[in-house]
């Protein structure tokens, strides 16, 4: 039996429908809502039963929590961003004053007048309109016609221009065309008294940003103008910067980007890129089963709540890549300032606009990013500290932290500056300050056990080189170069590592054997070519140098360069080889406090080379007192600060002829 009656309406769910309230108060852009509008009605006809329900319901709700428009204001002032990054980093004025002119910039942009040309061929509208906006603030030009107002944006860049449609010798939609060819981010408003339907969609096509019919309301366009005005600084401020941050570990390069954003008032993220091999750890999963997630950049932006965040990339250098896709090449469009504002993650499969995200990148050689992609972002080099610099940061920063950490506010010690240098000559050997850190927190610990295990004792204890010596242990590292003798066939050179710059002590040696060159100590490739030019040009040029003209004929050359089990490449030790067979050769001493630095040609000439700063601060650690560099390297020694050169005496050398008796010692015997 069939009964006819009222069919009922389908239950409604209570989760979609919850849902369905928080969309109309969440305020997205009209593009996120449409596609959320369409996710959900989906999910209504396919009930809760299914997988994609699921999938469907995650996928909103992490829209819905995106930060579309949320964004923090930059703190533009210049004394406090200053003071903030002095506060909490000792030197690198280079970056810092980086920082500063982008806020500068950012200052002048912020509080230049917005610039408005009004175009009509009625004096009284003209002059009615240049009233109404004069109040606003706002920076007002008329002209007459279409050929005047082209005259004015040739000379002015304006951000809104409001142009009658009708005029004579040139109309509103030519003299459009025209102002969209020359300035495309300029704002145009067609104001007339013949709209109709056609011209609308006409001037719309054509780049109209609105439509205003005549007779009109003065408010009408002072709210237009406003709106108009919104778009075109939202569209200016939003391209953001890309700063790589280059240097050795320790140097400070993640903490200042976290000073950076306190200094400007933005949210702060970080991202480790080192080992990533994954694409889709940048790019997203696409969201067609229940694991897939967005990449790390939209992830860690949701997170902060905001779209214009300062984000870290750490350690991109050591970014990797293998059959699941090159991660180095989905941050192209991430880093790029001309792509980033229609950014598309495969999850949100919709473009989130990252121009207004500030992108800091580190690594320990910049040499090591991809090259496209190190197109995209401004190199700042981080050099290694100077001892007088790591004994205030110490003093300064790490003694207060240490304190803090390891509980002695109470009774805190007093380390005198002595005590300091102490540590860092005799217990560390780094560019950056970590190992410094964790000696003096070595100290604090100890002086810690030993007010616990003397509860009695309330003075306040002094660390002298005296206890650190007693606290810490024999010293570590010694001058290596300082406590050694002149050898034969051993010359000290300069390098530059991804811990910053390192001696190194070429070896030469040589025994009968048939015209062979050994090389060892886990050279690189461009290392062994060096050491055959180096032997090629002596062979070459024996005679200059006093050397038997065959003695190569029955005798093998072997070269060596110590810590065999630490890789070595780069060509700055080219004449450092050259000068370690001389040595050897001509029976000649090598000065062992003379260090040298350059590449070189089958000629003789010295070529120059990077990483001076670097190289100069190895050579002090060292004990070196002379150092001879490339001719061409004189520019990078006069732009250093003078505690890099104090203690150093530095010659230049443009051929390898000429530094011979700087070098090499008057023949024993």
């Amino acid at each position: 039996m069939k009964f006819f009656g009222k069919a009922e309406e389908p239950l409604r769910d209570p989760v979609l429908e919850k849902l369905r309230e928080k969309i109309s108060d969440a305020g997205l852009k009209d593009h996120v809502k449409e596609v959320v509008e369409r996710e959900l009605e989906l999910l209504f006809r396919i009930g809760p039963s299914t997988s994609e329900y699921t999938i469907g319901l995650t996928y909103i709700e992490y829209l819905l929590s995106m930060p579309w428009k949320t964004r923090t204001e930059d703190i533009l002032d210049l004394d406090l961003a200053e003071q903030i990054l002095d506060e909490e980093h000792y030197g690198l004025s280079q970056i810092k004053e980086r920082v500063l002119e982008h806020l500068a910039v950012k200052k002048l942009k912020m509080s230049r007048k917005p610039q408005i040309l009004i175009v009509d061929d009625e004096e009284i509208v003209r002059r009615n309109m240049s009233h109404v906006l004069l109040r606003e603030n706002y920076a007002v030009q008329t002209a007459k016609n279409g050929y005047e107002a082209l005259a004015a944006i040739e000379k002015t860049e304006f951000d809104v221009v409001l142009t009658d449609f009708k005029m004579d010798k040139m109309d509103g939609i030519e003299l459009l065309g025209k102002i969209k060819a020359i300035s495309p981010g300029t704002q145009v408003i067609m104001i007339t008294g013949y709209a109709t339907i056609h011209t609308a969609i006409e001037a719309m096509k054509k780049g109209a940003f609105h439509y205003i019919a005549k007779p009109f309301q003065l408010d009408d366009v002072r709210s237009v103008v406003n709106q108009a005005l919104e778009k075109r600084a939202v569209r200016q401020d939003t391209r953001g910067s890309v700063l790589c941050f280059s240097g050795p570990p320790g140097t400070g390069k993640t903490s200042l980007g976290r000073s950076i954003a306190r200094a400007v008032g933005r949210k702060f993220a970080r991202i480790s890129l080192g080992g990533i091999k994954d694409e889709a750890e940048i790019r997203g999963h696409r969201r067609t089963y229940a694991g897939a997630m967005p990449g790390r950049i939209i992830d860690e932006i949701r997170r902060v709540g905001v779209c214009n965040p300062v984000i870290i990339l750490d350690e991109l250098d050591k970014i990797g890549h293998d059959f699941k896709g090159d991660p180095a090449s989905a941050l192209l469009e991430v880093l790029d300032p001309e792509q980033n504002a229609n950014y598309l993650d495969h999850y949100l499969d919709m473009p989130f606009d990252l121009s207004g995200v500030m992108f800091i990148i580190t690594a320990n050689v910049a040499e090591n990013i991809p090259g496209p992609l190190k197109d995209r972002m401004e190199v700042i080099h981080f050099s290694g500290y100077t001892e007088s610099e790591k004994v205030k940061i110490a003093a300064n920063f790490l003694v207060p932290r240490q304190i803090r950490e390891n509980g002695l506010l109470d009774s805190p010690p007093y380390f005198d500056e002595d005590a300091l240098h102490k540590i860092v000559q005799e217990y560390t050997h780094e560019a950056g300050i970590r190992g410094l850190s964790r000696e003096i927190a070595s100290v604090c610990r100890k002086i810690a056990k030993d007010l616990v295990q003397h509860a009695d004792h309330t003075e306040t204890m002094t660390v002298t080189p005296l206890l650190v010596e007693k606290l810490l242990g024999p010293r570590k590292y010694h001058f290596e170069v300082a406590e050694e003798v002149d050898r034969i066939g051993v010359t000290t050179g300069l390098v530059w590592t991804d811990v910053g710059g390192e001696i190194i002590f070429v070896e030469a040696a040589k025994m009968a054997g048939k015209q062979e060159l050994i090389l060892t100590g886990s050279l690189g490739d461009i290392m062994k070519e060096s050491a055959r030019a180096a032997l090629s040009y002596i062979r070459s040029n024996a005679a200059q140098f006093g050397i038997e003209e065959h003695f190569f004929e029955d005798h093998d050359i072997h070269i060596h360069v110590p810590a065999g089990a630490i890789p070595k490449d780069g060509p700055s030790a080219g004449s450092t080889i050259v000068f370690a067979l001389l040595s050897l050769l001509t029976g000649r001493p090598a000065r062992r406090d003379v260090a040298l630095s350059g590449e070189i040609t089958l000629s003789g000439r010295i070529l120059p080379v990077g990483g001076i700063k670097e190289k100069l601060l190895a050579a002090k650690r060292a004990g070196v007192k002379q150092v001879i560099l490339p001719l061409k390297n004189r520019v990078d020694i006069e732009s250093l600060p003078p505690e890099v050169l104090n203690d150093l005496t530095i010659r230049y050398m443009d051929r390898i002829s000429e530094a011979v008796e700087q070098v090499l010692e008057n023949a024993q015997g």
